[in-house]
């Protein structure tokens, strides 16, 4: 039982981890990737639809995105989404491709993103700390059905430390590199 509490514990501290990961590539960092788009709803016949479900986003140079809509008649309606969402980039249409050009960022824009992305990543860390309040709570109460003894309960609860301490370590690694990757000009 303290096992599989333990393993869920575990499992949700990875989910928040890999919610952090998917913030961070959707966040614009000078460089053109097509992770960008991903939160990007475009009103297609009156359903919410993601961009990639619609068409085809390619990379062909370190700073433009090409997107080619398998159905032609939906470009304008991708382009609404492109404009009203906060990218703060202008699509550029011939009529069978959109291409995105991603702007140098500024000196003031990176520290807007930086403030961003340590948010971001504090969320990440208050959310794994409530998956070990959570566990510990769990634990407590097994202790109090007498289901664990005493010296079990600090076992397990500094095993739930531990793997706190490795997850919040994960979310630290994962801020860095992505400053990193915003302060590169």
């Amino acid at each position: 039982m303290v096992k599989e509490i333990i393993k869920e514990a575990e499992n949700n501290m990875k989910k928040t981890i890999e919610v952090v990961k998917k913030e961070f590539a959707s966040m614009r960092a000078g460089r053109a990737t097509p992770a960008l788009l991903d939160k990007i709803m475009v009103n297609y016949y009156g359903t919410p639809t993601p961009i990639n479900q619609l068409a085809n986003i390619t990379v062909p140079e370190a700073r433009l995105l090409v997107i080619q809509p398998w159905d032609k008649s939906s470009m304008p309606e991708i382009e609404r989404a492109i404009l009203k969402s906060d990218l703060g980039i202008t699509p550029a249409s011939d009529g069978t491709v959109i291409r995105l050009a991603i702007p140098q960022l500024t000196q003031e824009r990176r520290a807007d993103l930086m403030k961003v992305i340590k948010k971001k990543a504090e969320e990440g860390r208050v959310a794994v700390r409530n998956v070990r309040r959570d566990t510990n709570d769990h634990l407590k109460a097994a202790q109090k059905d007498g289901k664990i003894s005493e010296d079990d309960l600090k076992r397990n609860q500094d095993e739930v430390q531990k793997l706190t301490d490795r997850m919040i370590k994960d979310i630290d690694s994962i801020l860095s590199t992505k400053e990193q990757e915003i302060m590169q000009v």
